[in-house]
């Protein structure tokens, strides 16, 4: 008999990234609302608990080959791994995504006007985003890493001026939040990106690259809300300011 485990989502994903696609296919967010059991994630959507329990025990006892420890990374390291990787990514895909929905709107939104609300909605999502990883590259992650250098240099730490790392971590959390459900919104108005049947190849291509938009970025919440920011928080709370 499966035997239910109140282990939040988030915190199956941060020891195992591979349970990511379990979830997934549920239609289970793992990043944003990651803070959730399982069973209070099925309660919102009918679904079984046991069988979903089930699934993850059995994927967790098999070998890891290739899994990448993130939990184990310091704090700096992920930090700057997150920038490099996902903020980037970001940065280089959005201006794209936005030309390419501009076409599409001029050529096809005659025949599926729901290209204007998407054109809409990722332009605020990438507007959005550009001043949310702003926030985090100036403020929250050098902050994280003076945290790091002050605990390996034993050396004392003034307090900065949002109070405690707190603050700005549940502002970046919230932001993410508002992401993740504007998202939601493209992937339900894009037939969850599948090109309708008079697709030309732009279209095709935009909906694939709107999908891997999508999945990038919840990996990229992922490791914030699950890994980086619970961590810092711990190690704010084992250090005392100058």
């Amino acid at each position: 008999m499966t035997i239910l485990d109140e282990k939040t989502i988030g915190e199956y994903v941060a020891q195992d990234f591979r349970t990511a696609a379990v979830f997934s296919k549920y239609g289970i967010d793992f990043c944003c609302k990651g803070n959730r059991s399982i069973t209070e994630a099925c309660e919102k959507k009918a679904l079984d608990p046991t069988k979903i329990q089930g699934e993850i025990d059995k994927l967790l006892q098999t070998s890891q080959t290739g899994h990448i420890d993130f939990t184990s990374w310091p704090l700096d390291l992920l930090a700057d791994y997150i920038e490099k990787t996902h903020h980037r990514f970001v940065a280089e895909k959005s201006p794209l995504l936005v030309a390419f929905l501009d076409k599409l709107c001029k050529v096809h939104g005659h025949n599926h006007p729901e290209l204007f609300e998407i054109t809409e909605l990722f332009k605020g999502c990438a507007q959005e985003l550009g001043s949310h990883m702003q926030k985090e590259e100036q403020i929250l992650f050098p902050f994280i890493k003076k945290m790091v250098a002050s605990n390996l240099n034993n050396s004392e730490l003034d307090q900065p001026g949002f109070g405690s790392v707190a603050n700005p971590i549940a502002m970046m959390k919230a932001e993410h939040e508002n992401e993740g459900e504007r998202l939601e919104k493209i992937s339900a108005l894009t037939n969850n990106y599948l090109p309708p049947a008079d697709a030309c190849n732009t279209y095709k291509v935009t909906y694939a690259m709107l999908h891997e938009f999508e999945q990038d970025l919840h990996t990229h919440i992922h490791l914030e809300n699950n890994i980086l920011f619970p961590q810092a928080l711990q190690m704010e709370s084992q250090m005392a300011y100058a």
